[in-house]
């Protein structure tokens, strides 16, 4: 995913939480919030220590950086996502991950 893809700031993701709208399943909570002045979206993700240690986290990280790269050109253009990963994403791996956060964007109408 390239960087201007992503969402860094904290001041982006608190715009998103307080503005924007969710859906939530068991493995992942989706935030988004559309932006009319974008001709992109931009992810932030968010990856509690509750999950497990560093290696545990960054592997969530990465399939859900992945999953979004792979969905990119069905995704809704134009928005602000952050993902927040549930405890039972520490035992998922890349497939289900997917499977989980195509399930949420659908659910949000939120894929083409």
């Amino acid at each position: 995913m390239r960087k201007q893809h992503r969402l860094k700031s904290n001041d982006d993701f608190q715009k998103v939480f307080k503005n924007g709208k969710s859906f939530a399943n068991r493995q992942l909570v989706l935030y988004y919030l559309p932006k009319q002045d974008q001709t992109y979206f931009r992810v932030g993700l968010s990856v509690s220590k509750k999950i497990g240690n560093a290696v545990v986290r960054n592997r969530v990280k990465r399939y859900l950086r992945q999953a979004f790269h792979e969905l990119e050109i069905d995704i809704e253009q134009a928005y602000d996502f952050v993902i927040i990963a549930r405890n039972p994403t520490k035992n998922m791996d890349y497939h289900q991950i997917k499977r989980s956060l195509t399930h949420v964007l659908s659910k949000s109408k939120l894929l083409l």
